[in-house]
């Protein structure tokens, strides 16, 4: 007898799978005890039943691995709590590596591990041998072993999560497929279901492969896809040994499990195939469903696996599988309140670690739907870093082929996808082309990263060293600092907000005091209710009731999201970021070329840093800003998009005598790290607030308004910060020797006290720089008296603290 659906709750997840039963468990385990489960057939028949549940804690980032560390304490805290099994055999994963390249990136992994307290060991061949005796290591530079890693039954898991969320409060429906998600006005106000209608006041989607059409009834982007994935489960193997670690060998595209003297054998290739092709929709009635094998898709990685473990060869197939798996465009979860409808979340996404990665994903929705915000850095997650066109069916399609097998492909720094570009070109982009850009998708935008020089191709030439493109940027850095460089800011977004009460609603969500005066800019930071920085961003007042915001390209959807939450229905907020292309002219020669094709008077006297205002460049209408992200000197020309290659075409036949070069966004990243400038999602981000960031220059108590976060900061104001913002730099000067990137930690003396946040090279300083965060409590003084360490792939390198910016003179008045 099937159990009445309530009229009303407060939280509805739809999909009862791994991760949505873990929600619902935070949930009414923090306390919200009106959730219920609305599962379309059985719990774990989309996804989790066929998943090869691997428990891995080690992620690409700090992050991942916090939330994938936690998954494996709660399913052993909930096998006490609950009395099932979750089938959770830490029996240890082995990641080997068989070309120097990878080695290093796994160095570089273990590395990071110390941050999150993960024990990580490095073995050599011979160790490797040793652990898994039945291994091929011919071939292998060494490897990693997790000793607390293993595996586990998913749908074990699943089963304790949700005996655990009844344990709390919560009512699981199967047999109740959801019809559609109601809303009005921008607003979740229920659940149309085959049983009848549920009101609700938040909605999480946790549907899994399903949630992207579910979402797109809805005009939702939720932007993920499945493929099909392909695994092998042998006969019984004689004198396979028992309690095998769990075993990946990534170049090979390659994970092995034991399992009952039988192996597993999965993979994650490269060109993966697309599920659903002829329709590009899930079915709605898909439960507990394979596909036909597809023998010649898996074989060239079975031969791999003979390689690897020769006892495979004699070994014979009990089952061969493939049945869809859900991924994403970057190979990251889908976690937090959607862009286009408040109070629907998602926690979806996963990429086939959704076992792994559910109990710490869980708690992460849970408290964010509670709070309303999140007081960790979790924007490499969050659903709102992608935008509309990145769920359509023609991008995200194509996307997943490439994806699937990002999993286990080498994990480059700075590496750009091949498939779905070109989404948006600039209206000069076949220009920059021949001017030598290699271009790099940020936010569907082409934006040039670095020129090339002297006709050499515009192509990365991926590394964990001495990069390809360093003499191109250096020569973008050190002549935009002797002379002037053109960059490209076209993708940064931009938004344009009128009304006659608008500067009292910017100061009430913003920290610094908003000049009102026309054609005067305001830097500043806007906080939630904690204090943690949700964002950083200008603002310019255009005219009277009339500013402009500008950020990060990438932060587009969730600015949006932020600024809008607090802003009243009177206020006319429009998104115009495909309207205005933007160039940056920066350099101690910048002026004088803009005076060239100009008549307005750029002096000094009349234009002052961090004014703005309209002038004419020709009979083009420009607006111009006396700003700049490198240093001083600098202006932003901000020109609608259809009279930007025009612009663009003057400044390149008067920048000629100026020794004007292109500068792509690597030169801006490393000069901006020379004077001092933080990056929000790297440097800045909800996890810390604006006294341990060193912006505490941004806050203003003086100002006649209570704005968002103040209440927070007075109370830690005169406080000693938990942690505090440094820049570094390493005793080595050579670039590439090491690569600094980020997550590498910082040790004084033979201890961890922090983390990096950003890394570079300064050409024109000559100097491997990077910022990060130290304990609070140590002064500058012990930090200058003792030995500073940054480590990077299990190597120290001493380092030492500059107390100002590389660029000393940016922001001198010029």
């Amino acid at each position: 007898m099937k159990k009445d659906l309530p009229k009303s709750t407060k939280v509805v997840v739809i999909g009862g799978g791994v991760a949505g039963c873990s929600c619902a468990y935070h949930l009414a385990k923090f306390g919200w005890k009106d959730t219920i489960i609305l599962e379309r057939d059985q719990l774990t028949s989309g996804t989790t039943w066929h998943a090869a549940g691997l428990i891995g804690q080690l992620g690409a980032s700090q992050t991942i691995t916090k939330l994938r560390k936690y998954s494996l304490d709660l399913y052993k805290e909930l096998e006490q709590t609950t009395g099932l099994s979750t089938g959770l055999k830490q029996n240890g994963a082995i990641t080997v590596a068989s070309t120097k390249d990878r080695m290093q990136e796994l160095l570089r992994q273990a590395t990071t591990a110390q941050l999150s307290n993960v024990d990580v060991k490095i073995l050599n061949k011979q160790q490797t041998k040793d652990l898994y005796p039945v291994i091929e290591n011919t071939d292998i530079e060494g490897s990693i072993f997790m000793p607390e890693d293993g595996q586990a039954d998913p749908v074990g898991v699943t089963n304790v999560l949700a005996k655990a969320a009844r344990m709390e409060g919560v009512k699981i429906f199967e047999k109740t497929p959801v019809r559609k998600i109601l809303v009005n006005k921008g607003k979740i106000v229920g659940v149309d279901t085959t049983r009848g209608r549920i009101d609700c006041e938040y909605v999480v989607l946790a549907s899994g492969m399903w949630s992207r059409q579910i979402a797109e009834d809805i005009n939702v982007s939720v932007p993920l896809y499945p493929n099909e994935h392909f695994y092998i489960i042998t006969e019984p193997i004689k004198n396979l040994p028992k309690n095998l670690p769990v075993l990946r060998d990534y170049n090979a595209c390659l994970y092995l499990k034991e399992d009952a003297g039988k192996m597993l054998v999965g993979i994650f290739e490269p060109n993966a195939k697309p599920a659903f092709k002829e329709t590009g929709r899930v079915p709605d009635d898909f439960s507990f469903g394979e596909f036909p094998d597809d023998f010649d898709h898996f074989e060239p990685y079975l031969e791999k696996s003979f390689f690897r473990m020769p006892m495979l060869r004699d070994a014979g197939i009990r089952k061969f599988f493939s049945g869809p798996e859900s991924f994403t465009p970057d190979t990251q979860y889908l976690l937090g309140e959607t862009a286009e409808v408040k109070k629907l979340y998602t926690c979806c996404g996963f990429n086939s670690i959704g076992i792994a990665s559910a109990g710490g994903a869980g708690k992460a929705t849970a408290e964010w739907i509670i709070n309303g915000h999140i007081n960790e850095d979790l924007f490499s997650l969050d659903i709102k870093r992608f935008q509309k066109f990145h769920s359509t069916k023609n991008f995200i399609m194509e996307r997943v082929t490439e994806t699937l097998g990002d999993l286990y492909g080498m994990h480059w720094p700075f590496k750009q996808h091949s498939t779905a570009r070109n989404q948006k070109l600039l209206p000069y982009h076949d220009n920059l082309k021949k001017a030598g850009a290699c271009f790099g998708a940020t936010s569907g935008y082409e934006r040039p990263m670095w020129y090339s020089l002297n006709g050499k191709d515009a192509k990365y030439e991926y590394s964990f060293g001495f990069q390809n493109w360093y003499p191109a940027v250096k020569h973008e850095t050190i002549n935009a600092r002797k002379n002037v460089g053109l960059f490209d800011l076209s993708s940064f977004s931009k938004f344009d907000l009128k009304g006659d009460n608008v500067h009292d609603e910017l100061q009430k969500i913003s920290t610094a005091n908003v000049k009102s005066i026309p054609g005067k800019t305001t830097y500043t930071q806007m906080l939630n209710e904690d204090g943690g920085i949700e964002t950083d961003l200008s603002i310019v007042c255009i005219d009277k009731n009339y500013f402009r915001i500008v950020s990060s390209a990438t932060t587009r959807e969730r600015d949006k999201k932020h600024i809008q939450k607090y802003l009243s229905e009177k206020i006319e907020f429009i998104d115009v970021t495909e309207e205005y292309c933007c160039f940056g002219l920066f350099g101690p020669k910048s002026r004088e070329l803009i005076s060239k094709i100009s008549s307005d008077d750029f002096s000094n006297k009349n234009f002052k840093f961090g004014n703005a205002k309209s002038v004419n460049f020709g009979d083009i209408g420009v607006w111009a800003q006396r700003l700049s992200y490198v240093g001083e000197l600098g202006y932003e020309l901000y020109v609608k998009s259809k009279n930007a290659k025009k612009l663009y075409n003057l400044i390149i036949l008067e920048g000629k005598k100026f020794n004007l070069s292109h500068c792509g966004m690597h030169a801006m990243d490393i000069m901006r790290m020379e004077s001092g400038f933080l990056h929000w999602g790297h440097d800045i981000s909800p996890e810390e607030n604006q006294y341990q960031a060193g912006l505490s220059f941004t806050i203003s108590y003086k100002k006649n308004i209570n704005f968002i976060g103040r209440n927070a900061l007075l109370k830690i104001k005169d406080e000693i910060p938990s942690k505090k913002l440094v820049m570094l730099t390493l005793k080595e000067n050579n670039p590439g020797k090491p690569l600094l990137l980020h997550e590498e930690p910082i040790y004084l003396n033979d201890k961890i006290i922090g983390r990096t946040t950003s890394g570079n090279y300064s050409f024109c300083f000559n100097k491997n720089m990077t910022f990060g965060y130290v304990n609070g409590n140590i002064s500058n003084e012990r930090l200058k008296n003792e030995d500073l360490f940054v480590e990077v792939a299990k190597t120290k390198h001493a380092a030492e603290l500059q107390t100002q910016s590389l660029n000393k003179n940016n922001y001198k008045t010029i």
